[in-house]
C-alpha cells in the first residue's frame, strides 16, 4: 500500500489498526465513531488515495444511484434541456445520469440497453426509434422505463411527451391565417410515432380547410440536417410543376438544412418562401430572419420524467404499476420567417 496507488477500506484499517466496520462508519458519518477516530481515518482515506468501489456499493446496496439516458442525437438541444430538467429533479435524492446516442439506429439501441443492464442502472429514459419495443421490453422487469420523444407500440408504458398531432396542426393553421394554401412540408421517419403524428397533423388540417394534398410537396428525412437539405432542394426543383409558397419542417436539424437548402438557391426568406420550423433554439438571434417555429416545453418535460422516475423507484413492485402517459401541450414562437399573402 502506498501513496501513488489506491487503497480498499481493509487496508486502511489495518494501517490504522482498526475494525473494517469501524472505518466503514467514519466514513459514512455514523454515530458511535469518536471524532478523533473520524479524523485519523480521513486524514488516511487521503494519504493513501482511497477510492470508493462503487460495483461493490452498488451490490450491496442494490442499488448504483444511476439513470441512464438513450436518445437518437445528443447534439439536438431539445435533448440536452430534457436531459438537465431531469437532473435537477433526480439530484437532490443523489442520482447521476449517464447518456448515450444511438445516432437514429436500432443497432446502437439494443447494444446500449444490454451495456446499461450490466452497470446495474436504477432507471432508463429512452427516445427509441425502434417502434415496435421488440428487445427494450425484455427490461420493463428490470428497472422502471420512461420513454420520451417516440413512443413504441406497447402497452402499458411510462411515458412523456407532446401532442405531436396539434403541433403540426398548430404551424399549419398559422401558415393557413396568413394566405398559405400550397404548404410544404419536411418529416421524419413515419415508422416512428412523432413523424406519423406530426404528418397527421399536417394533413387532417389541410384536409379540414379543403386545401387538396399534393404528395409530391412531403419529403421524408431522417432528422439530420443533410436530408432537411436534400429534401428541401428536392422541393425547390420541382417547384413550377408542384408549387408552394411555405414549408413546414418538423425537427430543429432538418429546418437547419432547409433554410440553408434555400440560400444555397438564391432565395429568401420569407419574400421567395416562408417557413415554420420545429424546436428552432435561437436565443442569441443570430439567424436571420427570426424563425418561428413551434416548440415543446423541455424544462417541463425533463421535471415530468424525473418526477415519474422518482415515483417509481419508490415502488417496489414493477409489475403491479399503473403505467402513466403524460401528454403535454406544444407552443408557437413567433418569428420573422412568415410572409402574409392574404
Amino acid at each position: 500500500m502506498g501513496t501513488m496507488g489506491t487503497s480498499t477500506l481493509k487496508d486502511i484499517a489495518e494501517k490504522l489498526n482498526l475494525s473494517v466496520a469501524t472505518v466503514s462508519r467514519a466514513i459514512n458519518n455514523k454515530e458511535y465513531v469518536k471524532e478523533e477516530t473520524r479524523e485519523r481515518v480521513l486524514q488516511a482515506l487521503k494519504e493513501y488515495n482511497y477510492v470508493p468501489n462503487e460495483i461493490a456499493r452498488s451490490l450491496k446496496l442494490q442499488s448504483s444511484k444511476t439513470v441512464a439516458v438513450i436518445v437518437p442525437d445528443i447534439c439536438e438541444t431539445f435533448f440536452g434541456k430534457i436531459i438537465k430538467g431531469i437532473e435537477r429533479t433526480i439530484a437532490h435524492r443523489e442520482y447521476s445520469i449517464i447518456v448515450a446516442d444511438t445516432d437514429e439506429k436500432k443497432e446502437n439501441e439494443k447494444r446500449y440497453l444490454d451495456m446499461f443492464f450490466q452497470k446495474r442502472i436504477d432507471a432508463l429514459v429512452f427516445a427509441t426509434v425502434d417502434l415496435s419495443g421488440d428487445y427494450v421490453k425484455n427490461y420493463f422487469s428490470s428497472y422502471p422505463i420512461v420513454f420520451i420523444d417516440n413512443i413504441p407500440e406497447l402497452k402499458d408504458v411510462d411515458c412523456v411527451a407532446i401532442d405531436n398531432v396539434k403541433a403540426s396542426h398548430m404551424a399549419v393553421e398559422y401558415l393557413i391565417e396568413r394566405g398559405h394554401k400550397e404548404i410544404a412540408v419536411i418529416i421524419g421517419s413515419v415508422k416512428e410515432t412523432t413523424g406519423y403524428a406530426r404528418r397527421e397533423g399536417y394533413l387532417n388540417t389541410l384536409k379540414r380547410h379543403h386545401i387538396p394534398v399534393d404528395s409530391d410537396l412531403i419529403q421524408y428525412g431522417n432528422y439530420k440536417e443533410d436530408s432537411g437539405f436534400q429534401c428541401m432542394e428536392t422541393l425547390i426543383k420541382q417547384r413550377e410543376e408542384h408549387p408552394f409558397s411555405a414549408v413546414y419542417v418538423t425537427c430543429e436539424m432538418m429546418t437547419f438544412g432547409a433554410i440553408k437548402a434555400i440560400y444555397a438557391s438564391g432565395l429568401r426568406i420569407p419574400e421567395d418562401i416562408s417557413l415554420v420550423g420545429f424546436d428552432i433554439q435561437d436565443k442569441a438571434k443570430l439567424i436571420f430572419p427570426t424563425i418561428t417555429t413551434v416548440r415543446q416545453p423541455e424544462s417541463v418535460i425533463g421535471r415530468k420524467v424525473g418526477e415519474l422516475l422518482l415515483k417509481r423507484l419508490d415502488e417496489k413492485d414493477l409489475e403491479k404499476r399503473n403505467s402513466e402517459k403524460i401528454l403535454l401541450d406544444p407552443y408557437m414562437e413567433e418569428g420573422e420567417s412568415v410572409k402574409r399573402i392574404n
